[in-house]
């Protein structure tokens, strides 16, 4: 097994502090089926086997863990600031109120991985694998998912102001009561999924695929769906459409009509009536009283 290197920033916890002064204490440790909680990671440990272990309040300040496995680790509550688990293995894997800041888990694998309650704010999960994934009630604020598999994931409840969510799959997955303001949808598969009572104002759905989509109760307040197909989608009512931004393009349901939209606010075009003619110009004055122009 790969020897975890381990550095310790100047603001590190005492007990961190303590750990690293032990000699062979990181290596120990690493052979072990216990980390011992609040461990401090740094360093790299590219490709490391660690699945299984449990690494409950551990912390990953700046550790490069890509491609590493973790496949069914216990990592409640641990924190990930700045660190690389691009491509790691973390299917079936805990990470339950687990505390991220600008963490890289592009093309990580997380099927069935548990991120409940997780906050996970600015995280890349590019292309991610997070299939059937709990992410019920998480804290995903401004985090990217682009290309990310999200299919029968459960994000129920979650934070997803200002998420992108861009050429996603999201067939099946749950958004109900999610908060989706301003988040980017746009080309993303959601298929059979639900937004159910989710608040979508202002977020961008041109582009993406809504069959049997339920929108039953969601807020579409000042949303762009420009081109959308919406004739399959379920639960859609009027005043929801007529506060969406439409376009010639967007197909809505039977029986419903998706209108323009200016500046948030639904309007109906029509031609405008015609503009009063200007005022007469006013008489010039009489001389001998001079001019100036100013630019």
């Amino acid at each position: 097994m790969p020897r975890l290197t381990r550095s310790l920033p100047a603001l590190s916890a005492l007990v961190a502090v303590a750990l690293a002064a032990i000699p062979g204490l990181a290596s120990a440790n690493m052979g072990d089926k216990d980390v011992a909680r609040m461990v401090t990671f740094g360093g790299a440990c590219a490709k490391c086997e660690l699945s299984g272990r449990k690494l409950a309040g551990a912390q990953f300040v700046g550790a490069n863990f890509a491609q590493a496995a973790l496949v069914g680790s216990d990592l409640r509550d641990a924190r990930f600031l700045g660190a690389n688990f691009s491509g790691a293995d973390l299917s079936r894997a805990d990470l339950s109120d687990a505390q991220m800041v600008g963490a890289n888990f592009t093309s990580a694998v997380l099927t069935d991985a548990r991120l409940r309650d997780v906050e996970a704010r600015g995280v890349n999960f590019g292309g991610a694998n997070l299939a059937r994934a709990d992410l019920r009630d998480a804290t995903a604020t401004g985090s990217v998912f682009s290309k990310a598999n999200l299919s029968n994931a459960s994000l129920r409840g979650a934070e997803l102001r200002a998420a992108n969510f861009s050429k996603a799959n999201g067939r099946a997955a749950d958004f109900r009561d999610a908060a989706l303001s301003g988040a980017n949808l746009g080309s993303g598969a959601f298929d059979h999924a639900s937004f159910r009572d989710a608040d979508m104002s202002a977020a961008n759905l041109s582009g993406a695929t809504f069959v049997n989509t339920d929108f039953r109760g969601a807020s579409l307040s000042g949303a762009n769906i420009a081109g959308v197909d919406l004739s399959r989608a379920k639960g859609l009512e009027q005043d929801q459409l007529d506060d969406a931004c439409a376009d010639g393009a967007t197909r809505a349901p039977p029986g419903l009509v998706a209108k323009a939209c200016h500046r948030g606010r639904v309007r109906v075009v029509s031609r405008s009536p015609a503009p009063p003619p200007p005022p007469a110009a006013p008489a010039p004055p009489a001389p001998p009283r001079y001019f100036a122009s100013f630019d």
